[in-house]
């Protein structure tokens, strides 16, 4: 059997799968049930400085996105860090630490980019027994204008400083946790590495406005006729979560950074693919708060028996298997071709295939008057429109050609057949490596 046992920056859980910082970890009876359903760890849900407390918003927080069958893909809030009371949180956090011994328990903290302010905060925190702390430079509304969270995150000397303060003020590994919203985020990966943290996690919300109501033509969530904007999460971020992760993974500055993969897991294959492209672990919160904390046990189950099938003893052995895998275009291989091909007995006749690739692409599906749909190997340009627009999973494939390949009802050659793309002079690095 897999063993899913976590070792994350010395932080050790029973799975790789935590809650992130949210809703779902504001208070004691929350994680409460998020463990007993079998979480491995939580970020408890953002802690401020002990001062004037935050107030949030009492209309509505949430703004959303569907797919057509009402499936929930994108969630927008508007809420901010915790409202509870500094003191309440500390003394809930020890408790459940106290019970859950085996359970990781992260806290999240943001107070203003101020030394005494952190140095203030950190010792009441390590009282609890959690087991790290998690800096969060992500968040994109409310705080942000306050000059904390995403202001200090986009801002790379900033958290190299923080960070810095942190590590020399408490014995808990520092998580760092980095926003979207940003066009390089390899720079403050790296500032948060100089400053000594132990890891990153990324990625935060994505500054968004999900909706705009036309009747009051105000944007979604709406408090009395005005709307914000606030921080997408859920299904459809994990694209972009996921090509962060790789970035920092494989620049050489960071490749050793542990990093917390967030964004959009659901499944265990969004949680394999995260671990693949060098997360250590994942942290889920709109799943959770879509379905339930119990949809973990799916999760759980789904991993396991995937890395049984594939021969994987342990979460160690997924992690940054396909980073060597993810490159730049210009070193793609031009050398490798592919062709589409229609399986006429899963085919429903429906034509998407065919006006996609006639409308909008290469002209390479034809259709015969009683609707067979066939590819034309000498105009099919391999894009795999058709593949993705195909109601049908499995219906059209693509297959590698071989080089030299000819297609017999053309006599052309449909793969140029370059010896050996690595060595090929049009191959860019070749190009690069003569000059």
């Amino acid at each position: 059997m897999a063993d899913l046992t976590s070792n994350f920056v010395g932080i050790r859980s029973p799975n790789p799968f935590w809650l992130a910082s949210a809703p779902p970890t504001d208070k004691e009876y929350n994680v409460r049930r998020a463990f007993e359903a079998g979480w491995g760890g939580v970020v408890w849900k953002t802690l401020g400085e002990d001062g004037p407390p935050v107030v949030n918003v009492n209309g509505p927080r949430y703004g959303a996105i569907w797919g057509a069958d009402r499936r929930l893909l994108g969630l927008n809030n508007i809420e901010l860090i915790t409202d509870r009371p500094l003191e309440v949180n500390l003394r809930e956090i020890k408790a459940v630490k106290r019970d859950y011994p085996d359970r990781a328990v992260v806290v999240s903290i943001m107070v203003p980019c101020e030394e005494a302010a952190w140095k203030a905060i950190l010792p009441l925190v390590e009282e609890t027994g959690a087991d790290g702390i998690e800096l969060n430079f992500g968040c994109p509304h409310g705080m942000s204008e306050r000059g904390m969270g995403a202001a200090v995150g986009q801002v790379p000397e900033y958290i190299e400083m923080v960070a810095r303060w942190c590590k020399q003020n408490t014995r808990m590994p520092v998580i760092v946790k980095l926003t979207p919203n940003i066009t390089d985020v390899r720079k403050p990966a790296r500032a948060a590495k100089a400053g000594g943290a132990d890891a990153v996690s990324l990625i935060n919300t994505i500054s968004s406005i999900t909706s705009v109501n036309l009747d009051t033509m105000s944007p979604e969530p709406s408090i009395d006729g005005k709307g914000s904007h606030g921080g997408y999460c859920g299904p459809a971020v994990k694209p972009i979560a996921l090509n962060m992760v790789a970035e920092i993974a494989r620049d050489p500055e960071t490749a050793d950074l542990p990093i917390s993969g967030i964004g959009g897991v659901t499944t265990w294959r969004d949680a394999a693919e995260f671990l693949a492209l060098g997360a250590g672990n994942v942290q889920v919160c709109t799943a959770a708060m879509t379905y339930g904390f119990k949809i973990v046990q799916e999760m759980i189950s789904g991993l396991s028996q995937w890395m049984d099938e594939k021969g994987h003893a342990t979460v160690a052995d997924i992690v940054g298997r396909a980073v060597p895998n993810v490159t730049d275009w210009q070193y793609l291989n031009l050398n490798y071709v592919t062709k589409a091909r229609i399986n006429q007995d899963e085919c429903i006749k429906c034509g998407r295939c065919y006006i996609a690739c006639e409308d909008t692409s290469h002209q390479a599906i034809t259709m015969s008057p009683d609707r067979l749909f066939e590819v034309q190997d000498d105009e099919c340009v391999a894009c795999n429109l058709c593949v993705e627009v195909c109601p049908v999973e499995g219906c059209i494939t693509m297959e590698a050609m071989t080089p030299g390949t000819v297609d017999p009802r053309t006599g052309r050659v449909v793969q140029k057949d370059y010896a050996n793309w690595t060595t090929h002079p049009n191959n860019p690095a070749t190009v690069k490596a003569a000059e």
